[in-house]
């Protein structure tokens, strides 16, 4: 008889050395965010296209670069002038490719599903901005990089999508999956400061 595989969380193996770290410093939490469905939706901003996609979302696609919106399902997050991340925590990866690929295809645009392409980890606390200053060049102070603000940067050495989620200090940080073990060591490391 065959065995099932299960997938497994990129970050398990420092799930718990990270809700350590979350208990011994008070204004930190650091956590690994469950998989949500992902896809990369390329269109036209100014066509009919565009209007298509929202609707189908039930929420305006960002246009001002480096920003994102909320949607009832998940988020749109501006990635360049014709492409957008889409995500959903209610659909599964498929049907959110097969739902934004046949809206998209009517109008010359691409929906790719990649669910697989990013794991995310939430930072929140008053600590949250000052750990991120440590490895990363961007100005995150909140009159510069305020809720709704999104920005493909460096943290250490590994390339991250990061998020402002709240006019706080709450940030959702994708990070590519071979680079997840690595960004939880930097964190763990750098966090070392707050001890």
């Amino acid at each position: 008889m065959a065995e099932t595989l299960h997938p497994t969380h990129p970050l398990e193996p420092w799930r718990a050395a990270l809700a350590e770290l979350t208990w011994a410093i008070d204004g930190l939490v650091v956590k690994p965010e469950e998989p949500a469905a992902a896809a990369d939706v390329r269109i036209d901003p100014t066509g009919p296209g565009a209007e298509a996609v929202e609707r189908a979302l039930g929420a305006a696609l960002p246009v001002e670069p480096n920003t994102w919106t909320a949607t009832p399902a998940g988020q749109a997050i501006w990635l360049g002038p014709d492409e957008w991340l889409v995500t959903s925590k209610i659909s599964r990866p498929h049907e959110l490719e097969d739902s934004l690929g046949k809206v998209v295809a009517e109008h010359d645009g691409a929906a790719v599903d990649v669910s697989a392409q990013r794991t995310a980890i939430r930072l929140s606390g008053e600590l949250a901005r000052e750990l991120l200053s440590f490895g990363c060049s961007i100005d995150l102070r909140p009159s510069a990089f305020p809720r709704g603000s999104c920005a493909q940067t460096t943290i250490g050495q590994a390339g991250v999508l990061i998020l402002a989620l709240g006019d706080g200090d709450d940030f959702r940080l994708f990070v590519r999956p071979s680079f997840a073990g690595y960004l939880a060591d930097w964190l763990l490391d750098a966090a070392q400061e707050f001890r």
